[in-house]
């Protein structure tokens, strides 16, 4: 019944579940950390300890996994511990390709832990088919990750041929739908074999905790079973109170995010007005080099984060940050607020982020307010700028 129904229907009633127990629609919260076994039969099925088998994990898990369309999910304690459960399945010496922009912990990740691991990198300027198979190293690379739009920069990748092009070399896809979601891109469709979220962000929707998942597409039961082994293995599994207040949060998931990718669009296109923009990184505009592809890929929408280059280089783009009154200047994305940031200077001094870039979560504001208060910081800096020049 639930392959019918709209995202919307989904997370609304959160797969329309009842508790067997009391008849109640909302979802209980199970906190406890072990279960009655039979000592004449310790073999039985059923639940045993929490660490992998929490009853409150069942159902975000069910609806997550329904909307991705895959064939199992994972809840994780964060998005880094569903991130490296993907890795950790590998061999010492398997290689792995990655966008050159990619999440920057993910980037640090494998340049430290993963490299000691003894995994092999590579990281390409663009994930395009062509790209990617030039990387490609036969018998050798076993993921290729992906990010569509890609943090910080909305770099847009056509799954389906990047898919094609790893399978064809026994490779899965992996790919990170955190700024997607499943409400406007679905990436098993498109070929890919696993999906990533960090919950903390648009799943959750509220700023208030972190979690992560893994989905699993059908034929891939085998890779199912490795990463929940992985899980309990290392532990990094989510609180029952974490997944309670998940789901809560789903609720109102597809609403949330239709609501701030139609901010975000209206925000982009001011900005690529503006005479102290230097550039608009948005893959809903139609001047945005994967406008085409984005818009076979994510329906209903393009997302609510944006990112744009302020002229003026670092210092301008920092002081344009710094005088916004309803924008927030927080790292993070996807909860209710709208936040600001200097994304170069929430990462390493390595990071390829360009310094003059600033980084735009949309969140449910009004939107002329928010466009308000860009002007207003925007006609700051530009006064700033012309007496720096001209002087007083």
């Amino acid at each position: 019944m639930t392959e019918k129904l709209q995202p919307e229907t989904l997370t609304a009633t959160a797969l329309a579940w009842i508790d067997p127990e009391t008849d109640a629609m909302a979802f209980p919260l199970r906190p406890s950390t072990s279960f009655l076994r039979d000592p004449m039969d310790l073999n039985r099925t059923g639940r045993m300890f929490t660490r992998d088998d929490n009853p409150t994990f069942a159902q975000p898990e069910a609806l997550i996994n329904a909307l991705e369309g895959g064939v199992g999910c994972l809840l994780f304690a964060s998005g880094m511990a569903a991130i490296t459960s993907i890795f950790q399945r590998l061999q010492s010496g398997d290689h792995v390709i990655l966008p050159k922009l990619v999440y920057s912990g993910l980037r640090d990740w494998i340049n430290t832990h993963g490299l000691r691991w003894g995994l092999e990198a590579t990281y390409v300027e663009e994930c395009t088919a062509t790209c990617v198979k030039a990387a490609i190293k036969r018998g050798k690379t076993k993921v290729i990750w992906l990010e569509t739009p890609s943090n910080p920069t909305w770099t847009i990748t056509d799954i389906a041929e990047v898919s094609a092009i790893a399978h064809a070399a026994g490779a899965l896809v992996a790919i990170d739908n955190t700024v997607a979601t499943p409400i406007l891109t679905r990436p098993i469709e498109h070929g890919a074999d696993i999906v990533l979220h960090s919950c903390s962000k648009y799943m959750n929707g509220h700023g208030d905790l972190i979690a992560g998942a893994v989905v699993i597409a059908k034929g891939h039961e085998n890779v199912l079973r490795d990463i929940q082994q992985i899980r309990n293995e290392y532990g990094g599994v989510l609180g029952s109170f974490e997944a309670w207040l998940l789901l809560r949060g789903m609720r109102t998931f597809a609403v949330r995010v239709k609501t701030a990718s139609t901010s975000a669009r209206k925000i982009a296109q001011f900005l690529d007005q503006s005479d102290l923009v230097q550039q608009v990184l948005y893959p809903g505009l139609e001047t945005h080099p994967g406008h085409v592809i984005a818009a076979k890929q994510m329906v209903g929408g393009f997302g609510g984060m944006l990112s744009f280059r302020v002229k003026g280089g670092e210092r301008a783009a920092k002081l344009l940050a710094s005088k916004v009154h309803v924008f927030r200047q927080a790292i993070s994305f996807g909860s209710t607020e709208s936040v600001i940031e200097h994304r170069a200077g929430m990462e390493k001094p390595d990071s390829p982020t360009p310094r003059d870039l600033l980084r735009v979560s949309v969140g449910l504001e009004n939107t002329d307010d928010l466009i308000a208060d860009l002007q207003q910081s925007i006609d700051m800096v530009q006064q700033y700028l012309t007496k720096e020049q001209y002087g007083d």
